[in-house]
Order: structure tokens, then sequence, then C-alpha cells
């Protein structure tokens, strides 16, 4: 898996790329959160369902379906009084960052791969390419292999997105609310 941080900074960018108009504290605030959420499957690891399982880590909390109603949820309960188009606009913008991540995991290389199409396949899949190294769970992280994963996502997704947001902060009418 890529690591919490590295989740929450493009969850954050994708919020960033957006209209001035929809630039707001707790949107991104919100599209952080949601682009760690699918994480907290790792508990099942302390409930003894076996990583391959379905409901095992990188499996239905990698979903796109996931992605979808976590997305609905989330934005109920920060955008549900603020009218339909805002909710339903918040909704894909905060189900698209969720999905990233497990887009972001199947960018690395290791575990099993990411159950994207559940529950209408169980497959796991990686992309082609996986230029990111699999961040180790638990203390582990604090290891060299920890310092490695790091340096991967540096390269392969914080220095893109870095990239991103000045690239964006250099153009006047992508600052300012309109």
């Amino acid at each position: 898996m890529t690591t919490i941080f590295t989740h929450a900074l493009v969850g954050a960018t994708l919020v960033r790329c957006l209209p001035p108009t929809w630039r707001e504290k707790r949107l991104y605030a919100l599209a952080a959160i949601g682009a760690m959420l699918p994480d907290l499957d790792t508990i099942t690891f302390r409930l003894g369902i076996p990583y391959a399982s379905p409901f095992g880590h990188r499996g239905a909390s990698h979903s796109l379906v996931f992605a979808l109603i976590a997305g609905l949820v989330l934005a109920t309960g920060f955008y549900g009084r603020d009218g339909w188009h805002r909710w339903l606009g918040a909704s894909a913008i905060l189900a698209a960052a969720v999905a990233t991540h497990p887009l972001l995991d199947a960018c690395t290389n290791g575990g099993l791969g990411v159950a994207l199409f559940w529950p209408f396949s169980t497959e796991r899949f990686f992309f082609s390419i996986h230029p990111i190294a699999v961040s180790p769970i638990g203390h582990r992280f604090f290891s060299a292999s920890g310092l490695h994963t790091l340096s991967s996502e540096l390269v392969w997704v914080a220095l893109p997105c870095l990239a991103l947001w000045l690239i964006l902060a250099s153009y006047p009418h992508s600052t300012r609310k309109e």
C-alpha cells in the first residue's frame, strides 16, 4: 500500500484542481480523509480475516463501489443542507478522492493487488507498471523499507503533486474565489 500521508496529499491535490468556488477547507479535509479511508481495513489483520478474503486488506474497501458509497456518505454528512447540486458535486469529488486510494495502491510493487471491481468480482488487480514501493505495515514502517517507500512516493507522487500545486498557483484565476 501507499502511505496514508501520500493518499491524503493526492486527495487534497484533487480538490486544488477544482474551480476556486469549490475549494474550501472542509472539502480539502474531507478529500484527504476520504483518500485515507480504505486503509481502515488494516483492522482485519487483528480480527483474523485473511488478507486474500474479499473483506481483507485491499479487498472491498479498495473497490470503486466503496469509493462511491464513501463519497455519498461523506458528502451527506457535510453538504446535506447546502442544496442537492452542492451535495451531488461534493459526492462526486469525494468519491473520486476515495478512488485515488486503490488506484495508487495498484501502482505498488507488493501485496495481492486491489479488488477494484468488488462486489462484481473478487479478482485483485495491479497496473502493468508499479513504481511505488509497497509500505510496510505497523512498526515495520520505521525501517529501511519504510524509508524506501517514502522515497519512491516522493518521486512518483509527492513531487508531481507539488508541481501541480505550483503550476495552479501561477495562474491568477486559480487562486481567487469568484
